[in-house]
């Protein structure tokens, strides 16, 4: 990592629930004492073995479309594009904020991303919303502009609008950010858990979130009974819906190298049934390289992108890489897309 730099008092936006942001001096031990402000490593190109070299060649032309993501390879993150055999790399986005999370319209045109107010703000911040706003970008980069102020979190949904997090509240909005309303209120609604990664069922009846803070479990709410139905207690996170009906992938804290990606069918409530453990297994690489985070299925449902890294956990500097399996193969027919000691992050496909 990186050495911290860090001025001896900060100006930081205090948590707040709605837009309305007020300010309060932290003083420098308070700062210390977090890893909030210690970069994310640049890292060093890495090298593609032969067989791994193949594997991407195979891809060409199977795929037409490009996969999105957030590295820090060049300093604070940046979303970054390439094709789905990880050729054409660009980096979509400029500036010293820290840029993560980006989401692919269903279109493909626009890219939703979360970015900083401050030059560095590490990923845990994502629970104060006030740190962050959405950022909407061409996905072949440029026309920045601020479409959700205050927010973390955005995701598209089938039918084009946003939803995203402030805290412990999930919002939905239009594509262009307005009409922005609160669909789920945390405080009484998540018994006050923090509402991370919430995605929406295509038939707009059930979003899945990840709860933090004061709650810790993975689950879904039912937006028509307004019932919270749990996952996965304590470790489980990130889960998402594979389009077109009520099926699940989720991060389990189980398998080879610490994690595996679990998928499962939920019934018309948002519930699922009793399922084994094997019944759930998906994705769980063979040899060292197999801690699996940030699972993102497409929105046509043919493939899965997420990160995997051999050693440590952070979101932030850990040496995460991008991997894409075609859904309906065997994980051993995976394939690494990026090869760098940097981390990278959050990725997301979108094809034709």
């Amino acid at each position: 990592m990186e050495p911290c730099s860090t001025p001896p008092t900060l100006r930081l936006p205090s948590r707040q629930s709605e837009h309305h942001v007020n300010f309060r001096i932290f003083p420098l031990p308070l700062l210390l004492a977090t890893a909030a402000f210690c970069q994310a490593p640049k890292g060093l190109p890495g090298k593609a073995t032969t067989d791994e070299t193949a594997a991407q060649s195979a891809l060409t032309g199977k795929a037409s479309g490009f996969v999105v993501w957030s590295s820090s390879r060049e300093g604070n993150h940046k979303i970054y594009s390439m094709s789905p055999d990880g050729s054409n790399l660009r980096k979509l986005t400029q500036g010293n904020k820290t840029d993560w999370y980006p989401r692919i319209s269903p279109d493909g045109k626009r890219v939703l991303f979360t970015r900083s107010k401050l030059d560095w703000t590490a990923e845990p911040d994502a629970n104060y919303p006030e740190r962050w706003d959405t950022w909407i970008g061409g996905a072949d980069g440029g026309a920045e502009k601020v479409l959700i102020p205050n927010s973390t979190w955005a995701t598209w949904n089938a039918a084009g609008k946003i939803v995203f997090s402030r805290g412990v509240d999930v919002f939905e909005c239009n594509g262009d950010g307005t009409g922005e309303k609160k669909i789920i209120d945390g405080k009484t609604e998540l018994k006050g858990g923090i509402a991370q990664n919430p995605t929406m069922s295509s038939d707009g009846k059930l979003v899945a979130i990840t709860l933090r803070g004061s709650q810790r479990s993975v689950g879904v709410f039912n937006l028509e009974k307004r019932t919270w139905f749990e996952s996965a207690s304590g470790g489980g996170c990130q889960m998402m819906f594979f389009p077109g009906g009520h099926r699940v992938v989720r991060v389990n804290p189980t398998g080879n190298g610490g994690t595996e990606l679990y998928a499962y069918e939920l019934d018309a409530e948002g519930r699922h049934g009793s399922l084994s453990a094997d019944q759930q297994k998906w994705i769980d690489l063979p040899g060292r390289r197999s801690h699996e985070y940030f699972p993102k299925v497409s929105f046509d449902g043919k493939w899965l992108v997420w990160g995997a890294t051999d050693r440590g956990h952070d979101h932030d500097i850990a040496d995460y890489e991008i991997e894409l399996v075609k859904i309906g193969e065997p994980a051993a027919k995976a394939v690494r897309l990026t090869f760098h000691s940097g981390n990278d992050r959050w990725p997301d496909i979108w094809t034709r």
